[in-house]
Parts: C-alpha cells; sequence; structure tokens
C-alpha cells in the first residue's frame, strides 16, 4: 500500500508520539479488508510504539480503531483513508499517540469542557479537498475530549449507508444519528453549532479589542495579501474571515501562480495563512461580517459588525470578501441543493459512480468537470446557454473526444426535478427552436460562474450592477478609509496571481491614508 519514501516519512512522523496506540481491525473477506489489513501491518512495522490487534466484529467492515492503549481514547474509521484523506490518518496517529493538535489553548480549553455526549459521523471521498478539513476538525476534538467520538466513513465504499441517508454530497456530517451539516468547516464553526454560549463569549471577547489601524474582512489571496504588507509596515493589523483561503480552499489544481508550477488549493492556503501568522496579524476566523459603518469623521473610526454580535473598529478597512458559486435561480435547484444538485465535481462526484449527470457551464470550469466527472459516472451531459463552449481549445478537444458525454448548447437550464427526496432529471430549452426538452438523471453540477460576496454592504459603499465593490487603481472605495481588493470588485479578471497584486495595493494606499489622516484623540 504505502512505498518506501512514503514509509520513510511515516516512520519519522511516528517518533513524534509519546504514549503507544492500538490498532484494531473491523474486516472480511472483501479486497478492501484485504488493502487495510496491509496497510495497518506496514504502519504498525514503522514504529514500536503502534501494535496491531485481532480483528474484531464491527457493524461496517473494513473499518479500524486508532485507540490509545489503555485508555478511552480513539478515532474510527470505516475505509481506507488513502487520498486526501492520508493526512487526517497521519495526524490521527499522531494525536492518539500523544502528540498535541495544532489549536489554540482558548479553543482547546473550550473543547475538553463542553458537557454531553456527541457521536459524529463523516461521510467524505477520497478524491474530496473539503472533506480532510471536516475529518481532522472532529477528530481532534474527540482526542480532547473522551465524550466526543467521531468515525470518518468512505461514502463510497459503503453505499448502502449513502443511499439510506440520501447523502449525495460530501463532507456530510451526522451526530448522534440525525444531520448536522455539510460542507467545509473547521473546529471553530463546530463549537459554535453545538456550544450555545459559543457565540455571546466570542462577541463580547471581539468588541474588546483595541482599534486596529488596517483591518481586513477576508482571508483569501488578496486579504492574505494585504495582511502581509500591512504587517510589514508596522501597523496594528487584523484579519476576520467566515474561513481562511477563501474560495481557493475549493480549488484543486493551480497551475498558473507565478513561480509555482503546481499546486492545489488546500495546499495553497495553508501556505498563505502560515506567511501571514510570521507576522503580527491578529487573525479570527469563523467569524461573518455583516455591516460596515463608515468614520463618520475623517481620522475617526470605521466598524465592522459581525453575525455573532461583536463590533470591530479599524482607523481603515480594506475588504476582500471574495466571491461564491454563482446559482442557476431555477425551479428545484435550492430544493434539491445537497440532494442531487452539487457545485464541488472532485468532492461529490464519487458519490454518483455509475449514474448520469449533468454538467452547466461550458467555460473552463464546467468542461473541466464534465472530464473529470466522464471517467466515473455513466454518462454526462453538458448544457451552456451561449453558441459555443467557451472552455480553452485543448479542453473542449478533450472533452468532444470522450464517448459518454453529450453537449448541447443554445441550451438554458430551466428546472431541476425530483421526486421529492432527490433529483431524477433538468429540463431545458433549446433557444434555437425554442422546444423544450427533459433529460433524466441523478444528478446536476453548477458551473457558471461567481457571484461576489458583497451584499452586506448594500448601500455603504458603492457596488455596480453585477454586487462588484467599484474601486479605482489604487484600491480606493467610494468610501474614505475603506479600501477593496480580489474577487469582490470590479477588478478584471478573477485570478488568484491579480487578487494577491490587488490585495498588497490595497494595503499600500490604506497605509498611504493612514501617514496623511491624523489618529483619533484618546481620552
Amino acid at each position: 500500500m504505502l512505498d518506501d519514501a512514503l514509509k520513510g516519512q511515516l516512520k519519522a512522523y511516528l517518533e513524534r508520539i509519546t504514549q503507544p496506540i492500538e490498532l484494531v481491525p473491523s474486516v472480511d473477506e472483501s479486497e478492501a479488508s484485504r488493502d487495510l489489513l496491509e496497510l495497518l501491518r506496514e504502519i504498525a512495522e514503522q514504529s514500536p510504539k503502534v501494535t496491531l490487534q485481532a480483528s474484531v466484529d464491527d457493524v461496517r467492515k473494513p473499518s479500524f480503531v486508532i485507540r490509545r492503549t489503555g485508555s478511552e481514547v480513539q478515532v474510527r474509521f470505516a475505509g481506507l483513508p488513502m487520498g486526501h484523506e492520508f493526512t487526517s490518518l497521519v495526524l490521527a496517529l499522531l494525536q492518539v499517540g500523544g502528540y498535541p493538535p495544532k489549536l489554540s489553548d482558548e479553543v482547546v480549553e473550550q473543547i475538553r469542557s463542553i458537557d454531553g455526549d456527541f457521536h459524529f459521523e463523516t461521510y467524505m471521498s477520497l478524491s474530496c479537498h473539503n472533506c480532510p478539513d471536516v475529518v481532522q476538525a472532529l477528530n481532534a476534538m474527540s482526542v480532547l475530549n473522551p465524550r466526543i467520538r467521531h468515525t470518518t466513513i468512505d461514502g463510497a465504499l459503503f453505499q448502502a449507508e449513502v443511499e439510506e441517508r440520501q447523502i449525495m454530497a460530501v463532507p456530510a456530517v451526522f451526530l448522534n444519528g440525525q444531520f448536522f451539516a455539510s460542507g467545509r468547516m473547521g473546529v471553530e464553526e463546530i463549537l459554535a453549532k453545538i456550544d450555545t454560549g459559543a457565540a455571546r463569549r466570542d462577541a463580547a471577547r471581539l468588541s474588546a479589542k483595541a482599534p486596529y489601524d488596517v483591518l481586513i474582512v477576508g482571508g483569501g489571496p488578496a486579504g492574505a495579501a494585504a495582511a502581509i504588507y500591512a504587517a510589514r509596515k508596522g501597523i496594528r493589523t487584523g484579519i476576520v474571515a467566515e474561513r481562511f483561503g477563501g474560495q481557493v480552499l475549493d480549488t484543486l489544481g493551480i497551475e498558473n501562480f507565478i513561480s509555482v508550477s503546481q499546486t492545489e488549493g488546500p495546499k495553497f492556503a495553508a501556505a498563505l495563512e502560515q506567511h501571514v501568522r510570521q507576522y503580527e496579524v491578529d487573525l479570527m476566523t469563523a467569524q461573518r461580517a455583516d455591516k460596515l459603518v463608515p468614520a463618520t469623521a475623517e481620522g475617526g473610526l470605521a466598524e465592522v459588525h459581525l453575525a455573532n454580535g461583536g463590533v470591530l473598529k479599524a482607523r481603515s478597512v480594506i475588504l476582500a470578501t471574495g466571491a461564491r458559486w454563482r446559482n442557476l435561480n431555477v425551479p428545484g435547484e435550492q430544493e434539491y441543493r445537497n440532494r442531487g444538485v452539487a457545485y464541488c465535481p472532485h468532492c461529490d462526484g464519487p458519490l454518483f459512480k455509475g449514474k448520469r449527470v449533468a454538467v452547466i457551464g461550458g467555460g473552463n470550469s464546467g468542461v473541466e468537470a464534465a472530464i473529470d466527472l466522464a471517467g466515473i459516472v455513466q454518462h454526462v451531459t453538458l448544457l451552456e446557454f451561449a453558441d459555443q463552449l467557451k472552455a480553452d481549445a485543448v479542453l473542449v478537444r478533450k472533452l468532444q473526444s470522450l464517448p459518454n458525454v453529450t453537449i448541447h448548447t443554445h441550451a438554458q437550464t430551466t428546472e431541476i426535478t425530483g421526486d421529492g427526496q432527490k433529483v431524477n432529471g433538468l429540463t431545458y430549452t433549446d433557444r434555437t427552436s425554442g422546444q423544450s426538452h427533459h433529460v433524466e438523471l441523478e444528478g446536476v453540477f453548477v458551473q457558471i460562474g461567481l457571484v461576489p460576496n458583497t451584499e452586506w454592504l448594500k448601500g455603504t459603499v458603492e457596488l455596480n450592477r453585477y454586487g462588484e465593490i467599484v474601486i479605482d487603481a489604487k484600491c480606493h472605495t467610494s468610501v474614505p478609509g475603506v479600501f477593496a481588493a480580489g474577487d469582490a470588485t470590479t477588478v478584471p479578471y478573477k485570478q488568484i496571481v491579480i487578487a494577491a497584486g490587488e490585495g498588497a495595493t490595497a494595503a499600500l494606499s490604506a497605509f498611504d491614508h493612514l501617514i496623511r489622516t491624523s489618529a483619533p484623540q484618546t481620552a
């Protein structure tokens, strides 16, 4: 299962564990079980502190438990955590073995003090780049608090469960047998959902913070670049964001960031955060801004109000809230979201193995999604509104060469249909003939571009008709002391490298504003 290089890396990691651990499998005669036993044997061979126990009769086969010897600390996997989840496996081994999770003392204490019994189950796919964050967060929580249990389940391997629970998007998390949440989440977001007093305490803590010279709203490439450039000027800098990395976290392959020939979105986001943390930047994640109150006088303090009731103050603000997937806004889309309607083919594609799906959108993202899905599903129908596909020619040629792909241009999707539980088809109109057609299928992947995250700014800063923040060449908005950068703005060509450059420009403009503006007087 593991090549020599990977075994060497694993051996080095396992030298960090301080307490003995046991690997307890539950297997049958299947090939997957044989592969799991081979993997566990190879892991146990890398450290004298790791032992492989005899198989037990668990309800899921193949599955295994990583257990700290003589204690209740354990983590459970159902399936083989390879692919994107191999890192989750390594971290689970380390943390069950006594190596502390990389969490702040405040968060660790919050996890340990939670009262109640929580059994989480996370359904994931090995190709999902969003799933590891959720898996690793819940694993860390279960290590720190024995009353929290977590099982990671490979949805592709346990299809019967996926069908029974009608899971059509990953990660999908269940708590004590009931649906809990779906999509990417970190420890802070999970805690906010199960620790009912957390939001109130968080709001008070944030409101008590001293004013910032520069407060950046958004943690993507633009926000990260702005933070680094601001902090290097020696001014008090803060970032507030729902999740650090932003839309980059939902990007699989990155091959056009200059000097980085190839990487993946989550890795790139981790590198951004690591770089930001090298400076004195106050990083506040799992926080959503919902109101901007500009300063009432030159040199005064602007306020950013948060969804939890907290209020942050700053002499200047940089808006870098990015964008999100655009919705079709047709009947059935919201009703069947995560029940056949999906937006991430890399994450959710394996759940549709052997089924029929559609991809809406003929740009690069749509065509790439169709190519990827064609290797997994039975058939792909791609629908493009315009008269031709807008993707790069090399991608279009690849798509056209695939035998299980049907392409319709001049196609306007008018409805996504279902049986009340999940998607069973879609209806589109041929814009040339005016005829309506219905396609029977099980999944719809929407890939029609982006919409800026700026609804909360309406009436405060000038927005164009697309909802983008209007900026000038130096990232000034219509409000003095408020700047903006990245995909949320009118800057053309929504690219990572452009967003990062704009973030740097916004920070330099904010610094220029500060040195030309008197600071507010304190009593």
